[in-house]
């Protein structure tokens, strides 16, 4: 049941170099899906070393845009740079395929949002958000009068940003005078 310190600084590691290697910040839910896809480590043990990890200044939170990212410190990046080969190459091997394999989806949901909420009258406030390298590029707010309705729009934003995003960035810098 207990890990040696051998398998408890491995998967310390593997933590930061899953972090260092998707190359930009990302989110605990993120994370955690990367490692139990990939069984790995198991959840609790997991929000441990993540904890852990945090209060010895190899990874920090900061609050980017409503969301908490993870970033992989200074102090991080030297110890994966010092310990980087207590990881077995079968490891790497599975976490680098991984992350090429699903780069483009962790990318996505970090940089597009939707949500909606009911509002008091029972109508919705659906907001929606494009963001590139932490910046927002787009941020929208409309109020519609359904759940469905909310609920179709934000999906629709979802899977198809780039096409709506560059409609209303036409739209609105259309030159036909």
């Amino acid at each position: 049941m207990y890990e040696s310190s051998a398998e408890l600084a491995e998967n310390k590691l593997l933590v930061l170099y899953v972090i260092k290697n998707i190359k930009y910040p990302i989110t605990n839910a993120q994370l955690t899906e990367i490692i139990l896809e990939n069984n790995f480590i198991n959840y609790f043990t997991l929000q441990q070393y993540i904890s852990e990890l945090i209060t010895s200044k190899f990874l920090r939170y900061d609050k980017v845009n409503d969301k908490n990212l993870i970033y992989i410190t200074d102090n991080g990046v030297n110890a994966l740079t010092f310990f980087a080969d207590r990881i077995t190459p079968l490891k790497k091997k599975i976490i680098d395929d991984y992350l090429l394999s699903m780069e483009d989806s962790i990318k996505k949901e970090l940089t597009i949002n939707g949500t909606y909420t009911l509002n008091n009258d029972g109508t919705y406030l659906i907001d929606l958000q494009a963001l590139e390298n932490e910046n927002l590029l787009l941020s929208l707010k409309v109020t519609v009068p359904s759940k469905k309705q909310a609920s179709s729009l934000t999906s629709k934003w979802k899977e198809n940003p780039t096409d709506i995003y560059n409609n209303i960035m036409n739209l609105l810098f259309n030159e036909e005078d």
